[in-house]
C-alpha cells in the first residue's frame, strides 16, 4: 500500500465484488456438483475467470454461454446455470465494509465512486438487491463501457467523467492486479484483504501532519 499519511484525499473509489458484495460462483456450483473437486474443475477449465471477464468487458451473456455449450456439450446444464441461476452466486453484503462506506458518506468529506468489473446484463440485479449502491456519487461499470480493469483507459474514463484529480483520489480493490495498475497510473491504492485491514488503512487519512 502507498503511504497515505499526511495526504489529503477528496475522492475514494471502491471496487464492489469481494470488497462490498460477497459474490462467489461456488455458492451455486457446490449445489450443482457432487464434490468440491468437481466444482473447482468446472471453474478452472470450463467457466473460467478469463471467460467471465470477457462478459465484464461487454460480451453478451448469450454469446458467452453458447460458445461454451458448443465447446463442452457434456457440461451444457451447468454452463447454462452460470447465468440462468446467477443470483445464487450472491452471498449478500460484506457488512463491515458497507459500514465503512456508510461512515465515509456520513462525514461529507469525500466524493465516493465505484469502479467495477461487472457484466452490464447482471449489474441491474445488484442495483435492486443492494440499496447501498445508491450512496455512491457515481458508478462506472465495465460491461457498460466495454472496458475493464486493469486497462488504464478504464481508470481514466472514471477520472474524466467525474472530474476527479488522480492525485487526490484513493482506490480500494481486492485484486492486486487492479491495485498495481492504479498505482502505476498515479492513483494511491489500498489492496483490500478484510474490512478490519481497510479500516486500519483508512485511519491514516485522519492523521495530521
Amino acid at each position: 500500500m502507498e503511504n497515505l499519511v499526511c495526504k489529503s484525499y477528496s475522492t475514494i473509489i471502491f471496487d464492489l465484488g469481494a470488497v462490498l458484495i460477497d459474490w462467489n460462483p461456488r455458492y451455486l456450483f457446490n449445489k450443482i456438483f457432487s464434490t468440491p473437486e468437481e466444482t473447482e474443475y468446472f471453474l478452472e477449465h470450463i467457466c473460467t475467470p478469463d471467460w467471465n471477464e470477457e462478459q465484464d468487458a461487454g460480451r453478451s451473456l448469450q454469446d458467452a454461454t453458447e460458445m461454451l455449450v458448443n465447446a463442452y456439450p457434456a457440461y451444457e446444464a451447468p454452463i447454462r446455470a452460470y447465468y440462468g441461476r446467477w443470483k445464487e452466486m450472491l452471498g449478500g453484503t460484506i457488512d463491515d465494509s458497507v459500514q465503512i462506506l456508510y461512515q465515509l458518506k456520513e462525514t461529507g468529506q469525500y466524493r465516493l465512486y465505484a469502479l467495477t468489473n461487472w457484466s452490464n446484463e447482471t449489474f441491474p440485479i445488484a442495483l435492486v438487491q443492494y440499496p447501498f449502491l445508491q450512496w455512491f456519487d457515481g458508478i462506472v461499470v465495465s460491461g457498460r463501457e466495454k472496458q475493464r480493469k486493469p486497462d488504464t483507459a478504464f481508470y481514466q474514463l472514471l477520472l474524466d467523467r467525474y472530474n476527479i484529480n488522480a492525485a487526490e483520489a484513493l482506490f480500494i480493490d481486492d485484486n492486486l492486479r487492479n491495485v498495481t495498475a492504479a498505482r502505476n497510473y498515479g492513483i494511491d491504492s489500498i489492496h483490500f484483504t478484510s474490512p478490519e485491514q481497510l479500516k486500519n488503512a483508512l485511519s491514516t487519512i485522519d492523521i495530521q501532519c
